[in-house]
């Protein structure tokens, strides 16, 4: 082989880079041209969405139903009550699921969707606002709608120009704009996307209550501060969390000793025998209140270096103990 001879899998790994690449760089092209389309339209389809009493039902055709239904899935889940209707239903009984007080959102790159110019005059009969997002502002969805917002492309990624790409990209961006524009008018929280969101690791983190995963009762390893350190490192072997808590003779909260006060005692030679725990225990130590989150629980251990939390009552009466495993096993960390 010569040096500018290259193996046939090099120049087709070459290429194939190359096509990636370009694909890549003509949807980013897209997306960065939608910005100069976040103009009055925009700001009246959110106006709009904003003023619902009912739902936003989002309708597309294909490639255009496909992102729809995605977008429909976004504005649920970010505090916008959207579903996904199929045109072609529509017209043969699903429109019924479109009712006064409902925004209908429309997709379609040609804006020519016969499926969707068939239920336009129906839509328009119940008076509800009409957003429709099309790759022409001067289509017959365009001039129908109450607001339109221009998707149109340069060229799709395609190199037949025919494959939706850039296209459907570009519709995604822009629902997302819409998204992400209604959620932070309206003020959602992370803790309202959670409520939506309650089995994946943000519902765990922001959902559970620390009261689900403390250990509680007989489980809470917990001393007299009358007893000796000795008889306070027996129960904090016996109950495997690392620490105990220290309870003063009325039931209240005195203190606790954790595996890094050992540390420290041992390094000033205290006889574990003859020392009593009150004098080794800190007191005033920091506290989880019952009812706490989860993931304050955590917030409050990384911000003050600690690996453990003794639960308490409003009365400062001890009624739990976690540590930093048990919020690990429950996902929160």
């Amino acid at each position: 082989m010569t040096d500018n001879e290259v193996p046939e899998k090099a120049l087709e790994a070459q290429k194939l880079q190359q096509l990636g690449r370009a694909v890549l760089e003509i949807e980013a092209d897209a997306v960065r041209a939608l910005q100069q389309r976040i103009d009055a339209n925009f700001i009246a389809a959110c106006r709009y969405m904003l003023a619902c009493q009912g739902r936003i039902v989002v309708v597309g055709m294909g490639k255009s139903g496909h992102i729809g239904s995605k977008v429909a899935a976004t504005f649920a889940s970010t505090g916008t009550p959207a579903f996904f209707v199929h045109p072609g239903e529509a017209s043969h009984g699903d429109l019924g699921m479109i009712v006064a007080g409902d925004v209908v959102l429309a997709i379609s790159n040609s804006g020519e969707t016969d499926e969707i110019l068939t239920i336009l005059p129906l839509i328009k009969r119940l008076g509800v606002p009409l957003i429709t997002l099309t790759g022409n502002p001067d289509s017959r969805m365009a001039r129908a709608a109450t607001a339109n917002i221009d998707i149109s492309v340069e060229k799709e990624a395609c190199p037949l120009g025919l494959a939706p790409t850039s296209s459907t990209t570009a519709t995604l961006a822009m629902g997302d704009a819409l998204a992400v524009s209604l959620l932070e008018a309206r003020g959602f929280t992370a803790e309202d996307f959670a409520r939506s969101h309650p089995g994946g690791r943000l519902g765990r983190r922001l959902l559970l209550l620390i009261d689900e995963i403390m250990h509680c009762g007989d489980s809470i390893p917990r001393v007299a501060e009358s007893v000796s350190l000795s008889e306070a490192l027996v129960e904090m072997t016996r109950k495997g969390l690392g620490m105990t808590a220290v309870v003063a003779a009325d039931g209240h909260l005195a203190g606790i000793f954790t595996d890094g006060d050992l540390r420290r005692v041992l390094d000033h030679r205290i006889d574990v025998h003859e020392v009593g725990i009150r004098d080794v225990m800190t007191a005033g130590c920091k506290t989880a209140r019952q009812g706490m989150l989860a993931a304050e629980a955590l917030q409050m251990m990384e911000e003050y270096k600690i690996n453990a939390l003794l639960v308490v009552d409003e009365e400062k009466r001890l009624v739990g103990a976690l540590n930093m495993h048990d919020l690990l096993r429950a996902g929160v960390v």
